[in-house]
């Protein structure tokens, strides 16, 4: 892997998390002010807020911008702390829609249809279209949708780019080397992915990042896996620095994101590896493409969420324990 590749690699992550940033940003400017009031509003249960969370994630494709939104509201006083546990809940399944927009890179075939499936086929069609509006259209609405486009289509090209950069490292046997290592040493590899996610704040653009590297045919399922559990706990510091100098509800909030996010990956760890301590899951050797990347990423975030969606008092309570309140502090209204 040459000096070259490596500045690729660079500007193709760069472009990735500032497509990913512009087409967030986009979609909630094109949503407009009724995005906010339907999410503060529709939390009356915890099921229709994790359903919330789910939709709104997939729509601006980051789970850490809908936990920042909510403990904003929160802060705010526009959503209580309780209404914000479900919402949380359902940020880390409708992240997992980027995962799958992206493996359809994957998709190959000969014909037209099977080859418009991918995106690098219809994304230059978008990024024209998105460019028009965006130089020709009076209208804010249409602008927005036409930045919606630009976004998804800087997204994909930054996708493009960090694959082929990484494609020679699948000749370099040091590199093949350190998934080996990782696929031995889950801890160290929850770690890897933990840390790589809450440097570049989001959960999505790290398993991006994965979706890229398994182009190499380097990145087993038993290197894959640990690293997607690492992503979760990851993905809480873009929260945990939102709420900072904010009330101590909307502190709990980050807190919650934290906890649920921990214990189940903890819980997920340990019952995964005994299984595999017992049964010898045979797959676990065996190379990892990105389809199945999603579909670990999507299949941890649903058990998580099943795990621990009984359990939502406990954890608000445990972020009140983590936050207690003190005599000083104002009674809420």
């Amino acid at each position: 892997m040459t000096f070259f590749d490596v500045l690729s690699l660079v500007g193709g992550i760069a472009l990735f998390l500032y497509g990913m940033d512009v087409l967030g940003k986009s979609l909630e400017k094109a949503a407009g002010s009724q995005l906010k009031s339907i999410l503060s509003k529709l939390t009356n249960s915890t099921i229709k807020g994790l359903l919330l969370g789910v939709a709104v994630t997939a729509v601006i494709q980051s789970s850490a911008a809908t936990t920042v939104m909510v403990v904003g509201f929160v802060n705010s006083g526009l959503m209580q702390l309780g209404q914000a546990v479900g919402v949380i809940m359902g940020a880390n399944i409708g992240t997992t829609v980027t995962a799958w927009i992206l493996s359809l890179n994957g998709i190959s075939g000969s014909s037209f249809f099977i080859q418009l499936l991918n995106p690098m086929s219809f994304t230059p069609i978008l990024a024209i279209i998105g460019v028009a509006l965006q130089m020709f259209s009076k209208r804010e609405r249409r602008r927005n949708i036409g930045s919606v486009m630009i976004g998804f289509a800087v997204l994909m090209f930054g996708m493009n780019i960090m694959s082929e950069s990484v494609e020679p490292l699948k000749n370099v046997p040091e590199f093949t080397n350190l998934f080996v290592i990782f696929g031995k040493n889950p801890i160290l590899s929850i770690i890897v992915g933990c840390i790589l996610t809450a440097i570049i704040q989001s959960s999505s653009a790290s398993v991006g990042i994965l979706q890229a590297l398994s182009a190499t045919g380097a990145v087993t399922f038993g290197s894959a896996i640990p690293i997607i559990m690492g992503q979760h706990i990851g993905t809480c510091i873009t929260a945990m620095i939102a709420a900072i100098g904010t009330t101590k509800n909307a502190r709990r909030a980050s807190f919650i994101h934290l906890y649920f996010n921990v214990i189940g990956t903890i819980i997920c760890t340990i019952v995964f590896y005994t299984l595999n301590a017992v049964l010898k899951f045979d797959f676990m050797d065996k190379t990892i493409d990105t389809f199945q990347i999603a579909i670990v990423h999507t299949l941890f975030s649903v058990i998580y969420t099943l795990m621990l969606l009984p359990f939502g008092k406990q954890l608000e309570r445990l972020a009140v324990l983590s936050i207690p309140d003190s005599k000083d502090d104002p009674q809420p209204v």
